[in-house]
């Protein structure tokens, strides 16, 4: 799991063999089930989490049991409650795995003492923060305006390896549309 990891972060560019030894070092190995949570609405994030294979969602559930959900972090790619993790208060969200997921978690301590100690890895991060942004700007403009249609054309554009990998009920709850929504639409393109 941490030689991926550690390849992964060679292919960036910009860390030494012994800055990616650091990180590695204080990465915690786990390995997560279908459907099993890293954090749950409720508790405090202490970790970064970086995704080696699988994929997790960050998702909010309502009291009549309706899921909405944020994002979701496939392979490769980083996670967490961000409001959480840096104010250390209780998540609003909960973040699990929606297929076998091996990640990698850092405790908060040893994660501001790795970006304090390595500037590169703290620029790195700095520039995913940055791509992370744009992301979810882009994702908020096009749920605030685009049609049903229109949001999952988006979808599949964007993230096209996800149909094979999500149940029909998380794509709608992603696109903030009903099942029966997602339905008619999925059936008036193969009608064409």
């Amino acid at each position: 799991m941490l030689s991926e990891f550690e390849k992964h972060l060679s292919a960036q560019d910009c860390l030494t063999n012994e800055a990616i030894r650091q990180i590695s070092s204080l990465a915690i190995p786990s390995t997560l089930r279908r459907n099993q949570f890293v954090l749950r609405a409720g508790e405090i994030c202490r970790h970064k989490i970086f995704i080696v294979k699988g994929l997790l969602r960050t998702f909010n559930t309502t009291v009549e049991g309706n899921e909405h959900i944020l994002q979701f972090s496939p392979e490769l790619t980083w996670t967490l409650d961000v409001e959480s993790y840096d104010r250390q208060v209780p998540s609003h969200f909960s973040i699990a795995a929606v297929e076998p997921s091996d990640i990698l978690l850092w405790h908060r301590a040893d994660f501001n003492r790795l970006l304090a100690e390595i500037p590169a890895f703290k620029q790195l991060v700095d520039q995913i923060i940055v791509r992370n942004v744009y992301r979810s700007r882009q994702r908020m403009l096009t749920i605030l305006s685009a049609t049903p249609e229109e949001k999952y054309a988006d979808f599949i554009q964007t993230h096209p390896d996800f149909l094979s990998r999500l149940p029909l009920r998380m794509i709608a709850a992603y696109l903030g549309i009903s099942l029966k929504t997602l339905t008619r639409i999925r059936h008036a393109q193969l009608q064409r």
